[in-house]
């Protein structure tokens, strides 16, 4: 592929995908929990966070010329995107197919907090085909204890209000629940709450906010490895009896993936991370969205081949670092092939033996994944014995529900003769 100055550009030699900026951290509202908007801090001498034209463009250049595969991935995060207003992101179309070349695709997905979104928004984000995240943490009270503005005003209802017309233009979209010490004591409320409203697709993200000096090693508001395995434990029950192909949650998605033999698409539950950098509103690149700091920065967009940075040697051990740490206690564990650790900056708890480096939340996610177990060993039976090539985690699972059970002492489907048990059962 020819680059915008006639060159002709390396790809990179695996997927990514970028957690663009195009306002920084700026946001109209003033969450308790967000961990970005401090990011401004980085920037002390800019008088405007808004991504510049040249940038923008030199940024969708990069992209293009460097992704391995179609269709391209475009990912619009913040502080709150649509700050920048639909012109902003007219823009970007304009520039996108300007130089999306002619053999390839494009896709765009924005992560929002819904309180801007309007008809005109809406109208645009339909046409143009973009894919949506909504930030919603449960029923009201639960949603406006921590989402506030920044004069401390809930948020619920505009975030309601954008969610309404989502669903009355028909977009794509899906929900980003923040799990935290309020309502991980509630998930039977959370989950009736999301299905009550029409979620089709939920991911929970456990709030995590490390602070050394405090007496358990996060802020109080972080939700305790315990309860996060209880929750998610609770829900998976729910979801299993009644909503197989009604409702995706991605945690469910992503283990079902592992037991169809599929690599997983969340990156904290994959061996090694690298993968989805982050473009500031400046053309700064940083290793991870979890990692924007002076000593994670790869360079600049309107500088460096964008292919450099991702191939660099520095973000190349930044990722299998991941994987390289794991402590002792991860290596030898059970469920370790469906979390593989998690997220890096959860790691700064003690594991048993003392060795450094364990997940915080392990207690909660071994638990979790312990408990699903039993149904995903159901659901790669059924792959290994019904198809040659791995369904989809929804037709799989659908059939698992509505199919006959076999018991741990009755014979193994598969036909050797012996009992499930001592067969398939667990492979």
């Amino acid at each position: 592929m020819r680059g915008k100055w006639g060159t002709e550009m390396a790809r990179a030699a695996h997927d990514f995908q970028i957690f663009v900026k195009p306002t920084g951290s700026i946001c109209n509202l003033g969450c308790d929990y967000c961990y970005y908007l401090v990011k401004k801090d980085l920037y002390p001498d800019s008088r405007s966070y808004r991504m510049p034209d040249d940038i923008l463009e030199s940024y969708i250049v990069e992209h293009f010329r460097t992704a391995p595969h179609s269709p391209i991935r475009f990912s619009w995060h913040g502080g709150e995107p649509t700050l920048l207003g639909v012109d902003y992101f007219r823009k970007i179309l304009a520039l996108q197919r300007k130089y999306c070349p002619t053999d390839r695709q494009f896709i765009n997905g924005i992560q929002t907090n819904g309180t801007l979104l309007d008809a005109d928004w809406c109208r645009f984000l339909a046409s143009e085909g973009f894919h949506v995240g909504l930030s919603l943490d449960g029923p009201q009270p639960m949603h406006d204890r921590y989402r506030v503005t920044k004069r401390r005003l809930p948020t619920f209802k505009q975030t309601m209000r954008g969610y309404e017309l989502l669903h009355q233009h028909n977009i794509y979209f899906d929900i980003l629940c923040v799990v935290n010490a309020d309502n991980v004591c509630y998930p039977a409320e959370v989950y009736d709450f999301f299905k009550q409203i029409g979620a089709t697709f939920i991911g929970f993200l456990p709030l995590v906010e490390h602070q050394p000096d405090s007496p358990n090693g996060v802020s109080e508001r972080s939700v305790s490895a315990d309860a996060f395995g209880s929750f998610l434990c609770e829900i998976f029950d729910e979801w299993k009896s009644r909503d197989i192909g009604q409702v995706k949650v991605q945690i469910f998605e992503e283990a079902s993936r592992t037991a169809l033999g599929q690599e997983q698409r969340l990156c904290i539950f994959r061996k090694t991370c690298g993968d989805i950098p982050v473009v500031e509103h400046n053309g700064d690149v940083y290793a991870c969205d979890h990692f924007v700091d002076k000593a994670h920065l790869l360079g600049n967009i309107a500088a460096t081949p964008l292919v450099d940075m991702l191939e660099s040697a520095r973000q190349r051990a930044f990722g299998q670092a991941k994987q390289s740490a794991l402590p002792r206690y991860c290596r030898s564990c059970d469920v370790r092939n469906l979390c593989n650790g998690e997220c890096p900056k959860n790691r700064f708890i003690q594991a048993p033996d003392g060795e450094p480096r364990l997940n915080y939340l392990c207690a909660g996610y071994k638990r979790f994944f312990e408990h699903c177990r039993p149904f995903l060993d159901e659901l790669a039976l059924l792959w290994r014995t019904q198809s040659r090539e791995p369904p989809t985690t929804g037709a799989a699972t659908a059939t698992i529900r509505s199919g006959p059970k076999t018991g741990r002492n009755d014979p193994c489907p598969c036909g050797s003769g012996r009992k499930y048990k001592k067969c398939c059962l667990g492979k």
